[in-house]
């Protein structure tokens, strides 16, 4: 809520039909930016968008002048389903191959963007337990970690051009719309919610609305650049936020979910997804002088869920 609205610009979004990105391109439009998609399928007559094939290695770079601004938020939906081998093939290449395209692509341009808000996640910090994670804080293990620290080099290229390079290390987006949230409601509801694991795990979370208000102030903020963590200032435990979704919803939260059984059903997305800790802070956004809508995890929940 503290970005520079003022200047309207001419921004490029890939994404675009995802949660957060379906919900960007009318948050830049109502605040007079000029939004164009980039696609993968062939765009529609009169429509403001453009092709790319980022699997084929496929973009007009022709087409990609004059932008003074670009969002890449594309990627394999990482929690669609169990992660085979070949499922993690994709979640990688989804991120790395475009990541890398695109950067590259920006950075042949006769004139090239000023910035380039680039997405990454907190899977980057892999499974740290109480350790409080800032940007400096150096990359995790395990598959999630390594598939981010890879996104987040693809997008090197932009940089010897003279593009400013922010990295959204986003947190779990919360949104009725989509994402996470929508898929632990069910159990609640019916009182069947409670915590996952021995609920020690840190979650760091962000409120949709905030995380467009992050990707316009990154655009507008010259100051802001590099890895910039995309979280609320308040990480919880997973106890404390089962607990205050079953408050918000007024349900139990007492029937707990093993660690055996996430295992079981979700295998080592589950572990790496649902019972990993990230307990990271936003100290990039606070040094630059963000202020968050949504701080705090009842408000945000209550905001979120209309409650």
């Amino acid at each position: 809520m503290d970005a520079d609205k003022s200047a309207a610009m001419n921004i490029l979004v890939t994404g675009a039909s995802g949660l957060v990105g379906s919900s960007l391109i009318p948050f830049l439009a109502r605040h007079t930016h000029q939004v164009t998609r980039l696609v993968r399928s062939r765009p529609k007559t009169g429509a403001q968008e453009i092709f790319w094939d980022p699997e084929g290695g496929k973009l007009d770079t022709t087409l990609l002048e004059g932008f003074d601004a670009v969002v890449h938020l594309a990627g394999e939906n990482i929690a669609a389903g169990r992660w085979t081998e070949r499922r993690k093939h994709r979640i990688l290449e989804s991120r790395v191959a475009g990541t890398r395209l695109l950067a590259r692509a920006l950075a042949d341009l006769k004139r090239s963007p000023e910035v380039m808000v680039s997405t990454s996640a907190i899977g980057f910090y892999g499974d740290r337990g109480n350790e409080i994670l800032h940007e400096e804080s150096g990359p995790g293990t395990g598959f999630l970690a390594d598939v981010c620290r890879q996104w987040e080099q693809s997008a090197d290229a932009a940089k010897g051009k003279g593009i400013r390079p922010v990295t959204l290390r986003i947190g779990m987006v919360l949104s009725a719309a989509g994402g996470a949230l929508p898929r632990m409601l069910t159990p609640f509801r019916i009182g069947a919610g409670g915590r996952v694991g021995d609920g020690t795990q840190f979650m760091s979370w962000i409120a949709l609305d905030d995380l467009l208000e992050i990707i316009l102030f990154a655009c507008t903020r010259p100051s802001l650049r590099g890895a910039v963590n995309a979280v609320a200032p308040e990480p919880v435990t997973n106890l404390v936020f089962t607990q205050t979704l079953g408050r918000v919803l007024r349900r139990p939260a007492v029937i707990p979910v093993p660690a055996f059984a996430i295992r079981l059903i979700f295998g080592e997305m589950g572990e790496q997804l649902l019972l990993s800790s990230a307990r990271v802070e936003p100290a990039r956004l606070r040094a630059a002088g963000f202020r968050f809508r949504h701080p705090q995890l009842e408000a945000a929940l209550r905001h979120v869920l209309s409650a």
